[in-house]
């Protein structure tokens, strides 16, 4: 604990060291720092992707980086300083787990989740979705919506109910394909998205992952695409897409039998 502490105070102090002397740490305010977060953000959920958890302990002092820097604007602007940030969270996570620091009893985490929005709402909340924050990536801001709305009991009961919702919804988007209401469609469509990340939380599998995974085989694949063609002295911009099409069937085939 101690060692904890030690360092937590070292980075602190480093902080202060540069915002003093360092011309560019100088100049940043909470507004030049926002993008450089999120990108910070986006590397550390690259990094749990592909698990590899030295990039991991890299991206999370990046990111603790960030924080304490926050943490000293705002003790600059005379808004909050540092200790108020951390007593804050401690405060927070106290009245949000009476189970543990009081006398409430629960069975399982789903009691947890429900009870935490009820707290919420208690809190002045006036939705138990206004805590999803806008800026959130659009599928990932769907999965905390349909997460939240569960634990207010507006949920299906299966996974059946929910795959015959996507097949409506599909259903909906082949009525409208041909009408050239683009407007419709999008709607329809966004439909059809919304269904299938329901029905990945069915199965217990986070939609956004399993989409990124699937944007890494592509890429994989499409690049192990490029390098055979060259290999033949061809390109991909001369070639018909039954010839590309031929080469993508031989490196999946490849990529099964090697993960077989």
């Amino acid at each position: 604990m101690q060692a904890t502490a030690d360092s937590f105070l070292r980075l602190v102090k480093i902080m202060d060291e540069l915002r003093e002397q360092c011309p560019w740490d100088k100049k940043q305010t909470i507004h030049t720092l926002r993008q450089l977060t999120i990108e910070e953000t986006y590397e550390l959920t690259d990094a749990i992707s592909e698990e590899n958890w030295k990039h991991i302990k890299e991206e999370l002092g990046d990111l603790m980086l960030h924080l304490v820097f926050y943490a000293k604007i705002g003790t600059e602007q005379q808004q909050f300083t540092l200790p108020d940030v951390l007593n804050g969270i401690c405060e927070k996570l106290i009245s949000r787990h009476p189970h543990i620091y009081g006398d409430v009893k629960v069975a399982d985490e789903e009691d947890v989740k429900r009870n935490w929005e009820k707290l919420k709402m208690k809190e002045g909340k006036t939705s138990v979705l206004s805590g999803v924050p806008k800026g959130l990536p659009s599928m990932v801001k769907a999965i905390r919506i349909q997460e939240k709305a569960k634990q207010v009991g507006f949920e299906w009961e299966n996974k059946e109910q929910v795959f015959a919702k996507i097949e409506e919804e599909m259903n909906e988007l082949k009525e409208v394909v041909n009408t050239a209401e683009q407007d419709k469609i999008e709607e329809e469509l966004g439909d059809v998205f919304f269904s299938l990340v329901n029905y990945a939380r069915f199965l217990q599998i986070d939609a956004d992952h399993a989409l990124e995974r699937t944007n890494q085989k592509f890429i994989k694949r499409f690049v192990q695409m490029e390098q055979e063609a060259l290999s033949e002295g061809k390109q991909l911009t001369h070639m018909t897409l039954e010839e590309m099409d031929s080469i993508w069937n031989r490196i999946k085939q490849k990529n099964r039998e090697a993960q077989a």
